[in-house]
């Protein structure tokens, strides 16, 4: 579906909408009743999030919007785009779990803090496969962002012994999302998918392979996950990150990835200060200070990219 009017101020006013629902969410997963299992709440988020995108995929199709089925495919492109749904659905699946397991473990604060370390992932995949060398300054901030994370993950320490396993339970939620986005991007970035149509197609799958993991790992899993369908946090949850998804790629189609992204990008704090009056949590000095230096790298990565992009752009090409 292409997008004809492009407005900078809808773009920024739809990425601060996804700041406050990306805030609320990790306090949503800690208000679930403590009888529901992470991998329990995350299947049934999962299958709120396909009950709110069903109407919506429907509804585009019914007004004629084909995005992805207007396009002729070859029976090799088809059996592709098949397998790539099907690999990144289970990885959005299983970053769903670590995401819930990670929040309820590590704790809403540190947990929001350490999805930060997106940008970490994606400069690893970018100068892997994409061979896009980082300059020095880059570098440096991208040490002093790791070097905050482990600070947090060790609880202000520094003292490999404070290393929390949940907070890595939680880095594996961008590290997951990080590999489906790079894929995703490069197979499908070229093709007119609506936002409603990859968010159907993502949670589909996702609930799926959810569904499959609980049969496996839990005894009744099935019935549990069943059960946990009927809470209320869990369709509150899986309605905010529902319109998170498909308020952010609308964001995405007004304003450049990189400035709806440092937008979004302080969304911990206010995670942070919702955390103490509903969830009776305590805010340490040291995750104010991982906080503030993890933001502060964040957005000196993000305009050092748009820099170089814009550089890139005014070079003359041979």
């Amino acid at each position: 579906m292409a997008l004809n009017s492009p407005s900078v101020g809808k773009g920024v006013v739809l990425s601060l909408v996804s700041l406050t629902l990306l805030s609320v969410m990790p306090i949503i997963s800690n208000l679930r009743p403590s009888d529901v299992g992470a991998l329990s709440f995350a299947f049934a988020l999962s299958v709120w999030q396909l009950v709110f995108a069903t109407p919506a995929f429907g509804f585009e199709l019914w007004s004629g919007t084909k995005g992805i089925f207007g396009v002729k495919l070859s029976p090799c492109e088809s059996q592709r785009m098949v397998l790539v749904a099907l690999f990144t659905g289970g990885l959005f699946g299983l970053s769903t779990y670590f995401y819930v397991l990670g929040v309820e473990k590590a704790g809403a604060t540190n947990a929001a803090i350490a999805i930060q370390a997106y940008p970490l992932f994606a400069i690893f995949w970018e100068t892997l496969f994409l061979k896009r060398h980082k300059t020095a300054f880059e570098l440096t901030l991208t040490a002093v962002l790791i070097g905050a994370l482990y600070y947090l993950g060790t609880g202000g320490t520094f003292l490999m012994s404070g290393l929390s396993p949940w907070f890595l339970a939680s880095l594996g939620v961008p590290l997951l999302w990080s590999i489906a986005h790079v894929i995703i991007k490069e197979e499908l970035g070229k093709k007119p998918v609506t936002p409603v149509q990859v968010t159907f197609f993502r949670v589909a799958i996702s609930t799926l392979f959810l569904a499959i993991i609980l049969a496996i790992a839990i005894p009744s899993g099935l019935a549990i996950g069943a059960s946990a369908i009927f809470q209320t946090m869990s369709a509150n949850m899986g309605l905010v990150y529902f319109l998170e998804l498909v308020v952010w790629f609308y964001a995405v189609r007004h304003i450049d990835v990189s400035l709806a992204s440092s937008i979004t990008t302080p969304w911990p704090a206010l995670t942070m200060v919702l955390a103490v009056p509903l969830l009776d949590d305590t805010i340490a000095t040291y995750q104010i200070v991982a906080l503030a230096v993890v933001v502060a790298c964040i957005y000196g990565l993000t305009i050092t990219s748009l820099r170089r992009t814009r550089v890139q752009s005014l070079t003359p090409r041979a």
